[in-house]
C-alpha cells in the first residue's frame, strides 16, 4: 500500500465525525426538520450543479481540444466544480460549506493550481507538456560559495550581469527516456 493511501481510513473516520458534529449543531440552531430540509436543498443544488459543471467541463474539454491546445486547465477546473459539486450532493453540511466554496472562482483557481502540480507530478513530463501545454520554470543563479569548501577557481565562463533569478518561458524534456517508452515523435 502506498504511503498516502494508508490515511485514506483514518482521514473517512475524522470526516464521518466532523460531519456528525455539524449536523448536531445545525439541528440545534434550527431544529431537526429545518436541518433536514436545508439537507434536501443542499442535495437537490448539487444534483443540479453536476450537471451543469459537467456540461460545461465537457464543452470547454472539446473546445480547447478542437482548437488544438492542450485542455489540461479545463479538465482541472471540470474536476475540482464536479468534486464541489459531488459535496453539495453527499449528506453533510460540513462537506456542503467546502463543495460551495470550491464553486467560487479564487477558491476554484487556488484548488485547481493545486490539482494541476500534483497530477503534473504523477506523469511523465512529456505528456504534462502536452496535457498542460508549456510551463514556466524559474531559473535562479546563485551566488558563488565562499568560505571553506568553496571551490577555489572561479566558474567557467563570464557571469552575466542581472538580477539574481530571471522567468524562462519553455518545455521540460526528459532526456532520460529511452526509444520505444513514447518520449520521441
Amino acid at each position: 500500500m502506498r504511503r498516502g493511501w494508508a490515511f485514506v481510513p483514518i482521514a473517512l473516520a475524522v470526516a464521518a465525525v466532523v460531519e456528525i458534529v455539524g449536523f448536531v449543531l445545525v439541528v440545534r440552531w434550527l431544529g431537526l426538520p429545518g436541518a433536514v430540509v436545508l439537507l434536501l436543498i443542499t442535495s437537490v443544488l448539487g444534483v443540479l450543479l453536476m450537471r451543469r459543471e459537467g456540461v460545461r467541463a465537457w464543452r470547454r474539454f472539446r473546445a480547447e481540444a478542437e482548437a488544438g491546445r492542450p485542455p489540461g486547465r479545463q479538465v482541472t477546473d471540470g474536476l475540482v466544480g464536479l468534486v464541489g459539486a459531488l459535496l453539495l450532493i453527499l449528506p453533510g453540511f460540513v462537506g456542503d460549506v467546502i463543495g460551495l466554496l470550491l464553486l467560487f472562482p479564487p477558491v476554484r483557481g487556488l484548488a485547481r493550481g493545486q490539482v494541476q502540480r500534483m497530477a503534473e507530478r504523477r506523469m511523465p513530463s512529456m505528456m504534462a507538456g502536452d496535457v498542460f501545454g508549456p510551463r514556466r520554470v524559474r531559473v535562479r543563479t546563485r551566488p558563488p560559495r565562499t568560505g571553506p569548501g568553496a571551490p577555489t577557481a572561479p566558474p567557467a565562463g563570464p557571469t552575466p550581469p542581472g538580477p539574481a533569478s530571471a522567468a524562462i518561458e519553455g518545455e521540460i524534456v526528459d532526456h532520460d527516456e529511452g526509444p520505444g517508452t513514447g518520449a520521441h515523435r
